[in-house]
């Protein structure tokens, strides 16, 4: 998956909030929110953080202690991207997700052992794809 967008939100000083968000993400913020509501929904936090390494805010969501989804912020869309390790490919791909997401989960190159599935948020019709998987995650040991 090659990139042609940067990422936004790189000043340590300016934290994330609804109105930046809103001028970042544009016409998919209304998405953002529903995302938020579904995580909220499922007994998850969210916490919008600054990573040096990085050089950018990130949204860590989490179920207790477990790190389920990393979310950024690109110019028009959030980019939610859930990390597996890659023995569990198989099952992804017979989740019950859409034939387009599982060529993108497919087709994105490994982070070192692990299996990122990346989910570019612009419209709420993606939301039912990402929740699949986040179960998935959820569910995981």
């Amino acid at each position: 998956m090659v990139q042609i967008n940067t990422i936004e939100l790189n000043d340590e000083n300016i934290f994330p909030d609804d109105t930046l968000l809103s001028k970042v993400l544009d016409k998919s913020f209304h998405s953002y929110l529903s995302l938020l509501k579904m995580i909220e929904e499922h007994g998850m936090t969210y916490e919008w953080k600054y990573y040096k390494d990085g050089k950018a805010w990130l949204c860590k969501v989490q179920k207790k202690s477990k790190t389920i989804i990393w979310m950024s912020a690109w110019k028009g869309y959030i980019k939610a991207t859930i990390y597996f390790p890659e023995r569990y490919l198989s099952t992804i791909i017979n989740l019950p997700i859409s034939e387009e997401m599982k060529q993108v989960i497919i087709n994105t190159k490994n982070v070192g052992k692990s299996k990122p599935c990346m989910f570019d948020i612009r419209e709420d019709s993606i939301l039912k794809d990402l929740e699949a998987v986040m179960m998935y995650k959820d569910s995981l040991k």
